[in-house]
């Protein structure tokens, strides 16, 4: 079985796509994860097929240092992962109060090192978002960490609290916003960073790519004009698209719905993105 791991996915020149996490039974036996394969060598193989994993797990807990250091010399050279900031952070009632608990899991989470991508910061359902209290937020999250540049995304599930305000405030930080695609939850496109960050969240299970082939090859389009800087103007905004700016890495997770297809899409997508 060491030919599984023998060469990592071919590398799209600042474009990142994956899934989120890597530990999930309906990939096993076949659907993602060949027949036989030992748990323990999932990471290795996921991250020979994809170029990224969002860790969702750290939202519940945080790792031991020890642990994020494994993660990294398990995935080769330009494999990213993004993480998920913990629920306890963003769930705060005084957000501008977690500055010691910020500090403490961009501590740990550093020891990604070379493969540390965009830290998210998810501001679930029912969490009510204050403007002046959300601005002092920003000002906590550090640029960098032991000389690595720190990228920084937030999720809104406020509808309220999603407006042309919002997006200027982010603007003022490099902070990106996530664009969800999804009908659940606010689903806007505006670029506020000099990166881009999506989650795909409408897979169907009875398509073994997920997605019907039009609408990747769509998303492939969306994909490379956010790499040219360009605004997607066709997705829902907020505020007024920005004009054509400098080039932007685009991170993409396929996540959630049909989730035992989602491998498949990201690597469709990888496809269409090459071809």
């Amino acid at each position: 079985m060491t030919d599984l791991f023998s060469a990592p996915a071919p590398a799209l020149d600042g474009i990142h796509v994956g899934i989120g996490g890597w530990v999930f039974a309906p990939w096993r036996g076949g659907m993602f994860y060949p027949e036989g394969l030992v748990q323990r060598r999932e990471l290795e193989y996921a991250s020979r097929q994809l170029t990224a994993i969002e860790i969702n797990g750290t939202y519940y807990g945080e790792q031991k240092p020890a642990t994020y250091a494994k993660w990294r010399d398990e995935v080769p050279e330009g494999f990213v992962f993004s993480a998920k900031a913990p629920k306890r952070i963003t769930q705060s009632r005084k957000l501008a109060g977690t500055r010691g608990q910020v500090e403490g899991f961009v501590e740990g989470i550093v020891e990604l090192g070379r493969a540390l991508g965009p830290l998210v910061w998810q501001f679930a359902d029912g969490k009510k978002m204050e403007r002046e209290d959300f601005a002092a937020f920003l000002e906590l999250l550090p640029k960098q960490a032991q000389g690595r540049k720190l990228r920084h995304v937030v999720e809104i599930r406020d509808p309220a609290f999603v407006d042309a305000e919002l997006m200027a405030l982010v603007r003022q930080h490099n902070v990106a916003t996530v664009f969800t695609d999804s009908e659940d939850y606010p689903s806007f496109a505006d670029l506020g960073a000099d990166f881009v960050y999506a989650r795909l969240m409408r897979s169907q299970a009875r398509l073994t790519q997920g997605y019907p082939a039009p609408a990747m090859a769509q998303w492939a389009q969306r994909v490379q004009a956010w790499r040219r800087g360009e605004d997607v103007a066709e997705l829902p905004h907020v505020a007024d698209p920005l004009p054509k700016g400098k080039p932007r890495e685009v991170y993409l997770f396929f996540i959630s719905a049909a989730k035992e297809r989602n491998p498949a899409a990201a690597m469709a997508l990888m496809r269409a993105l090459a071809g």
